[in-house]
């Protein structure tokens, strides 16, 4: 396996969206999702993980090495089944669940990175804690979620059409957010990260995915969407020099706007970073 990482990473990672749905709520209707008791926005570690996977495979294409196996209309079982061909019969039960393991980190970039529950009863790859976990994304400010009324012109059947007395118009609803920043954090753990082998180049497009993912993911949904800042603290240390809050704290998102009026622009903010008397061992980089 591909030796893993030997300095902790923590990260702090913002995005906005401009009259889109960042991330909607199936529970509420697909209302985009927020905290109900400050109604800050919301936006869960899944979608962020989805959009690096979907990054990652537009990219490399199912190349050896990073594969894709949370993807869309994937059957987990029949793609567990590679990792037990060529497996000796002989093989102890465990033995054949660690090196299905170790051919899922070697081929699959989300299972190294992200971690996976295989352990089905049929193929069983056991589990892989991942190395690289995120939080909820929560706006800087509360969100006023919209509902936008939309028109189609067209029906889609003639019953409908012969209904309607020939005006084929029908309505629709949109749910969006007219501006909203979001802040998540991230991190990045050396120690798992040489279990599951998640390499320095896994690292690199990690960064590249985050900087680059909204770009591959327009929608008439999620509107305007973009990658505003990644500001990276990298430990010497492979089990970290200083707690990941006491680094968060270090940057600071403020409303710019007199008279604390709506933002509307990621210009709006001002995005402070204190890089003063860093503790020892930690240093601070700004990637976006």
């Amino acid at each position: 396996m591909v030796d893993g990482l030997t300095h902790r990473y923590d990260f702090v990672y913002l995005f906005d969206v401009e009259s889109g749905n960042p991330n909607g709520d199936p529970d509420a209707g697909n209302l985009p999702r927020i905290d109900p008791e400050t109604n800050h926005g919301l936006v869960t570690d899944v979608a962020l993980k989805r959009k690096i996977r979907n990054y990652v495979e537009l990219k490399h294409e199912g190349a050896e090495g990073y594969r894709i196996y949370i993807r869309e209309k994937a059957v987990l079982t029949e793609v567990r089944s590679e990792a037990y061909a060529g497996l000796e019969k002989k093989d102890s039960d465990q033995n054949k669940i660690n090196a299905a393991r170790e051919w899922m980190c070697k081929n699959f970039f989300d299972v190294r990175t992200f971690g996976a529950v295989m352990s089905a009863t049929n193929n069983n790859a056991g589990q892989v804690r991942g190395p690289v976990q995120l939080t909820f994304a929560r706006s800087i400010e509360p969100i006023l979620p919209l509902e936008v009324t939309i028109t189609r012109m067209a029906v889609e059947t003639p019953k409908e059409a012969a209904a309607q007395k020939g005006d084929n118009r029908t309505m629709g609803r949109k749910h969006i957010v007219p501006y909203g920043l979001y802040r998540g954090e991230g991190f990045v753990s050396a120690k798992l990260a040489q279990q599951t082998g998640f390499s320095s180049a896994d690292l690199d497009l990690l960064w590249e995915s985050l900087a680059n993912m909204f770009d591959h993911d327009h929608s008439a949904a999620r509107g305007k969407m973009a990658a505003r800042g990644l500001i990276v603290f990298e430990h010497e240390s492979d089990l970290g020099n200083a707690p990941s809050h006491k680094l968060f704290e270090r940057v600071q998102v403020r409303p710019t706007l007199e008279g604390g009026g709506p933002a509307r622009s990621f210009g709006d903010y001002e995005l402070t970073i204190d890089d003063e008397n860093m503790p020892s061992g930690v240093s601070i980089n700004r990637l976006i």
